[in-house]
């Protein structure tokens, strides 16, 4: 797989290279995994999957972008499949966005489960073995090396991956979760954490997923035998209940002093965010070693760091402005008296690793967030399960000219 650039203009020409396979090719295909060798300038099969996932984590893309595309090319109907795909992604953000306890108790009990490690011989042996890549499961084994070599998963595979990990290794799913957001370029708070939490049995209670040679062999094209896998995938259980705090929808700042808009890598595309006047001065932020006490790979930190980059750099040369960076042990308080302003607006900032490293400083010197009307259409839609969210979508969606 060619690793992709941090910047919009790569996302752009990646999204106008698949909207012609958001239609039939991708209903009938996507669940197909090809592997990495297949992604080959002359190989059509890898085009199966979109691969635009980096860009939509960090909002190079919209997820307003992604749809409009799809209904435009193939109608809602043709393109229900990769609509559902993207609502997905809405629906995720909006569940974790309205029970943030359920990010808190996972980073608690990820830490807890490192300590483990350094106490539990056994316990660190497996780990080792399988971020290693040296299980003797060939398919997972191949995972992690594609993982690592590449930043990138079908989604099929992590789902299958993450089954093995609980259900066969007998690892804390919260140490593969931890693993994915080391690696994957599109690492997500709210998607990978709650993915994880489905496949183990704890997002819809009692619901798993059981990865088996049969169902790898059929969607890898046989390139695996995937033996010894667990023959059950018996419900984790745990002792919370996590109750829905309904999404509080911030009002449109209004004009009114001179502000300094703040870009992190949560959303890289300021140029068209809903301001009520041009900023004075871009301020760009990224912080993505904050997803894991083990840090990110290099590939993630580029990826991110590039994103934030080419967001400020196109939204300075927008809106006629000046930039300049919050590095890391510099306070934003500061830079904000340097430039001689009060006022701070930044893009709505979700529930995950940067807001727990910056959001507080951010809301200390005043901040007004800005929620993107896609966001807050789609996000509080997230109550329960998913359905409910893809039959409500094109009414919530409408008012923002969407058909669906």
């Amino acid at each position: 797989m060619k690793h992709p650039q941090a910047t919009r203009a790569a996302a752009l020409s990646r999204l106008a290279e698949f909207t012609a396979n958001m239609g039939h090719n991708y209903a009938h295909k996507r669940n197909f995994d090809y592997g990495p060798e297949a992604d080959t300038e002359k190989d059509p099969w890898r085009d199966n999957v979109s691969k635009l996932s980096p860009y939509v984590r960090h909002k190079l893309l919209t997820e307003h972008e992604l749809l409009a595309a799809a209904v435009k090319a193939h109608g809602a109907q043709g393109a229900d499949k990769f609509v559902s795909e993207v609502l997905w992604r809405g629906y995720f953000k909006g569940w974790l966005e309205q029970r943030p306890e359920v990010w808190a108790d996972y980073v608690n009990d990820r830490d807890a489960r490192f300590k483990q490690l350094k106490a539990q011989g056994g316990l660190r042996k497996g780990y080792e073995q399988a971020i290693e890549g040296r299980t003797g499961i060939d398919a997972f084994d191949h995972w992690v090396k594609e993982l690592v070599d590449t930043g990138y998963l079908h989604n099929h595979a992590r789902m299958w991956f993450a089954s093995i990990w609980i259900f066969t290794l007998k690892l804390p799913w919260e140490l593969g979760a931890d693993f994915f957001l080391q690696h994957l370029l599109d690492g997500d708070a709210a998607s990978n954490s709650l993915s994880w939490r489905w496949v183990g049995g704890l997002h819809t209670k009692g619901k798993t997923y059981l990865a088996t040679k049969e169902n790898i062999a059929q969607f890898t094209g046989s390139r695996f035998a995937a033996i010894g896998l667990a023959a059950e995938a018996k419900p984790l259980e745990e002792d919370r209940n996590y109750k829905l705090r309904p999404l509080k929808i911030p009002p449109a700042p209004p004009a009114a002093a001179a502000f300094a808009l703040l870009v992190h890598d949560e959303d890289c595309h300021p140029e068209s965010l809903e301001l009520p006047q041009k900023p004075s001065l871009i301020i760009g932020v990224s912080g993505p070693d904050g997803k894991s006490p083990k840090g990110v790979s290099e590939k993630v930190r580029t990826f991110a760091e590039g994103a934030v980059s080419d967001a400020v750099t196109r939204g300075a040369d927008h809106f006629g402005c000046e930039k300049v960076m919050w590095n890391k042990g510099e306070k934003l308080s500061a830079i904000l008296a340097s430039a001689k302003l009060e006022r701070l607006l930044s893009p709505w900032l979700p529930v995950g690793p940067l807001k727990d490293a910056i959001g507080k400083e951010i809301n200390g010197n005043n901040a007004r967030w800005v929620m993107r009307d896609y966001d807050a259409a789609i996000w509080p839609l997230a109550t329960k399960g998913f359905f409910p969210v893809k039959k409500k979508a094109p009414d919530a969606l409408r008012s923002l000219g969407m058909a669906l």
